[in-house]
């Protein structure tokens, strides 16, 4: 082959995924880069067999299921993601990244190369009789969403529910999926114990868009009707308008507020783009492929935002950003967040209930 003849492969969407690409993450040797000799390439309305990349469940060994964190920039210290990858495939997904640790990209691979972890239920079970844990709010849907597709059948999430309602432990849940209806019925018990609450990640109310940019998550009108359902069964409930694009979705804003509103939702917060290592590049080609009429616009406004780069990490300002369009996009929040009604009373949830039940085996303790 002659290098003049071998070009870069041309930037194809993926059907039903949200990368449009699959190289190496930052830990692997060798990289790998999709090259064209001329041989396979197709009509742009065409989609080989490998543009449609199917899922693989795969079987994850973790001996704990609690992480900690301690930045100062998110509200919880304790998280559980009952899987490492999301089939959802937002291509925005700031944890992405992650994959590179197993070896994967976190292109393709981070939504086509699922880990679940089985024995959430019973780690959980087994860390909350540890001696010296200490009970605090435990997130859920912080990295990946515990309701994407393959939640419907192993059930993972709604047996760490049980386990959390067995002792009395406190929750915190983001999802983008109308999966969550299906668990109604313990999260209604929780909600009267003061002991959960759920937030729909709603990104824009444009099917079209939410269908390249979330392409398996639910659609934003079933977001939207999950609302109104845990609302109407007491569950406290929330809306993250996240991300927020600039030139992209951030002229949503007040709309998707306002119907997060009258479905039922009491709380709001929102979170500006974040383009951490491998996104940046992952985000710059889905635009190329799905909205190449504005991406140079949208990924100037993102630099307005960031001091000139595409993503800067600093605590205080990652999450909102910096500069006059995100300022801008702060005061619009808040105005819209006083008119509508929303965050005027914090739901605390209730750490004082968390009791160590005796085994399920039967067996008593020997202390």
């Amino acid at each position: 082959m002659f290098p003049d003849m071998v070009e870069e492969a041309p930037i194809l969407p993926k059907k039903g995924r949200g990368a449009v690409r699959n190289e190496s993450g930052r830990y692997e040797k060798f990289a790998r880069i999709a090259v064209s000799d001329g041989w396979d390439r197709v009509s742009e309305d065409e989609f080989p067999d490998e543009n449609r990349p199917r899922t693989e469940i795969r079987t994850d060994s973790s001996r704990s299921i609690v992480s900690h964190n301690d930045s100062p920039d998110i509200p919880f210290s304790s998280s559980i993601n009952p899987y490492k990858g999301c089939e959802h495939g937002c291509i925005y997904c700031f944890a992405r990244p992650t994959h590179a640790y197993l070896g994967l990209s976190p292109g393709l691979d981070f939504e086509t190369k699922i880990f679940a972890k089985p024995d959430a239920a019973q780690l959980l079970d087994k860390t909350f009789r540890g001696r010296n844990y200490k009970p605090t709010v435990i997130a859920m849907g912080a990295n990946t969403d515990p309701y994407q597709p393959a939640e419907r059948s192993l059930r993972i999430t709604r047996a760490v529910l049980e386990v959390l309602e067995r002792f009395g432990h406190p929750v915190g849940i983001v999802t983008k999926s109308a999966l969550v209806t299906r668990d109604i019925d313990i999260l209604a018990r929780l909600a009267k114990r003061r002991l959960v609450a759920v937030s729909l990640s709603v990104t824009t109310l444009d099917r079209d868009l939410a269908r390249v940019m979330e392409p398996r998550a639910s659609t934003p009108p079933r977001r939207l009707e999950a609302i109104r359902q845990l609302s109407e069964a007491g569950i406290p409930t929330g809306v993250m308008a996240a991300p927020m694009i600039p030139a992209l979705n951030d002229t949503e804003l007040e709309a998707i507020l306002q119907a997060a509103a009258e479905a039922g939702a009491t709380s709001a917060g929102y979170v500006l783009l974040r383009l951490p290592l491998e996104i940046k590049d992952l985000f710059a080609d889905w635009l190329e492929a799905h909205r190449p009429d504005r991406a140079k616009h949208v990924l100037s406004l993102v630099r307005d935002t960031r001091g000139g780069a595409l993503y800067t990490a600093e605590f205080g300002k990652r999450m909102r950003g910096d500069g006059p369009y995100a300022e801008l996009i702060g005061q619009r929040f808040r105005a819209a967040v006083k008119r509508l009604g929303l965050n005027r009373d914090r739901w605390a949830l209730d750490l004082s209930q968390f009791k160590v039940p005796p085994p399920q085996t039967g067996q008593l303790s020997l202390f």
